[in-house]
This record gives C-alpha cells, structure tokens and sequence, in this order.
C-alpha cells in the first residue's frame, strides 16, 4: 500500500470518527466530526488541511479510474478502491452499506488473487459468550494449531505471520520471558511443558480504548475485531496488549492464489493490507455458524476446549466448573476469555 493512500487514510479516519452509541471506553460513544487522534477536536484550520490532503488523494485514486492506459480491471479495481477509501466504520454502516462494502470487497479479493471468495457479515448470536481452555497437561508442542491457523487465516507466507505462538517451558516456571517459541527440535522434551497463547479476548481488554479512531472493539460475544479498512496502523492496541497478541503487517501480505482460503468474514480472515494490526478473532466465520476454531481442530492431543461459556452442558463450561484453571497474568485484571487448565 502506498504512501498516498496512508494519507487518505488518516484524513479521512481523523475527520470522521464515528462510534457505535452506547459502547464505551472501549470503542464506544464519540460524536461524529472533526476529532483529533485522542478525541480533542479539531481546530477549524488542521481539519480543512486533513480534508484537502484527502480529497486530493481522491482526486488520484479518482484519475487512476478514468485512465485508458490502465486496462478495464485496473479501471475497475480503482474504482472500487475509491469507494472503500470513504467508507465508514463496519459497526455504523447500515445493512445496505454492509452488503456494498461486503460485494465490493468480494470483487476486490478477485481481482487481486484470481479467485473467487465469500466475504460474509456474520453477527453474533445472542447469548453466547465465547470461551477457550488449553491443556497444558495435553499440548506436546507439535504446532499443527500454528499451520492450521495460518492456512484458515489467510496468514501472509512472505514473513511467516502467525496468530499462535506455543511456548516451550520450564517445569515449574510460568515466566513467558524464559519461554522459547522458536523450538525446532524434536517434542516432547523431558522436563519441559508447552503453553500456547493467542488473542486473550479479555472481558476488559486494555487494546480497544487506546485506539485514536475506534477501528477495534469488543463484539457482545465476547470476541474482540478489527475492522482492517478502519485501522490507522499506529499500533497503540499492539503496545497496549499485554499478551503480545497484536500483528503488525510491515509489507504487503503474499498469499498464494491456491492457498487462500475463499471462506471468509469481514472482521476475520479476509486479506489485510499492508500497515494495519491483525489478530486472533476465534475464526468467527467459523464459530459463528457453529463450526470449531480451525486451531482445535487440527490439534492431535486434544488439548484445546472451546465453546459457549454461558451453555451449562457445554464441554468449556464443564471445564471451567470442575478443573483446575488459571489465567496468564491474573493481577492485570483483563478477565481473559482464553485460560488454562490441568488434568490432575
């Protein structure tokens, strides 16, 4: 992605902040306007000079649209990129504007790998909190979870991006800074145990409320997003993160026309560009439709539980009722929705 197209970027997000009414510190409530990156207004003269950069970026994507020597899909593909760029936020389109940005983006993802995709918007259901237990009696460290992800995910293979990270560590310790997650030996190794970690989806996630334009949030079923086309890249959530779950795409993402996975979501794994944070979302276009993470599926030792927390005969609720379970860094108070557990 291109350096005019940040400046649009942070134009456009800094003059219209828009957030979902009602949600609060994290992601919530901001009136819509000219807002500067920590909500200060705007003095009269910065917003007319964020506009003009805007509208002059535009005014290039504009020109690209209507050049002759650019071809008909380049015409097409600038076409849509202008109306991406003046979108709003994904929570406070309407159901009309969520279906154009959804087939827009459908025909983007086309044009770009050569293949057709289904970008869905699918919402959370009512009533279920989503809740995840790893069983660091079960993990044995064979990283088949990490693949999985990163095929499922769209991951970008030119710099190995990975979601999952497992730790290999020592008996008795619990201090990632002494954990290792670049073990290429044979697993299991006497005297060690593994610890996988991932997005957290805390119930008080300290990432969302740092963010300048309210481009990530927590959904009511307990799964944290990004809305990609929103975020600004200042990378405040990944500093913010104290589980260092929080991707940052340095370079354009490379995934290889036959290894993208054409099932897709809007605030999951449909192709992020280059400058903006990505995470763990629980494969929503997955467990929303009743499917399991594809981490837990591939994983050989079955140590990873997931499910609806407030079902009282689901297979995690039962875990969270009758074993022993922590969770990582407890005192920061994140209430994390991704905890651990033991056998004995």
């Amino acid at each position: 992605m291109g350096i005019r197209v940040h400046i649009l970027r942070w134009a456009a997000r800094l003059l219209r902040v828009r957030r979902a009414p009602g949600s609060g510190r994290d992601g919530g409530a901001a009136s819509s306007g000219a807002r500067g990156l920590l909500g200060k207004a705007m003095g009269r003269r910065k917003a007319l000079a964020a506009l003009a950069g805007a509208l002059g970026v535009g005014a290039g994507v504009a020109l690209a649209a209507r050049n002759p020597l650019g071809g008909e899909e380049g015409r097409e593909k600038a076409k849509l990129n202008f109306s991406e760029f003046f979108k709003g936020n994904y929570r406070v389109m309407t159901d009309a504007e969520k279906k154009a940005t959804l087939a827009r983006l459908e025909r983007l993802a086309e044009l770009e790998h050569g293949t057709k995709v289904s970008i869905s918007g699918t919402e959370a259901i009512p009533g279920v909190l989503f809740g995840y237990a790893f069983n660091i009696s079960k993990c044995k460290g064979y990283l088949e979870c990490v693949d999985a992800c990163v095929r499922e995910n769209n991951l970008d293979r030119s710099t190995r991006m990975q979601y999952i990270k497992v730790f290999e560590m020592e008996q008795g310790s619990m201090n990632l800074e002494h954990g290792r997650a670049d073990f290429f030996h044979q697993v299991p190794v006497p005297g060690k145990f593994y610890l996988g970690t991932q997005c957290f989806h805390c119930e008080v996630p300290p990432c969302t409320p740092v963010c300048p334009v309210g481009a990530t949030w927590k959904e009511p079923d307990g799964i944290v997003v990004v809305d990609y086309d929103w975020c600004i890249g200042c990378r405040y959530c990944e500093a913010a993160c104290p589980y260092w779950a929080r991707r940052f795409n340095f370079s354009e993402p490379e995934i290889p026309a036959e290894h993208l996975n054409p099932d897709m979501a809007y605030l999951s794994n449909r192709p992020r560009p280059k400058g903006v944070v990505e995470k763990c979302h629980f494969c929503l276009h997955r467990t929303r439709e009743g499917k399991l993470p594809a981490c837990l599926e591939a994983c050989p030792t079955g140590a990873r539980v997931f499910g609806n927390i407030n079902d009282p005969d689901s297979e995690i609720r039962w875990v969270f009722d009758n074993k022993r379970v922590f969770f990582l860094k407890e005192e920061l108070g994140t209430r994390p929705a991704f905890f651990y557990f033991f056998d004995a």
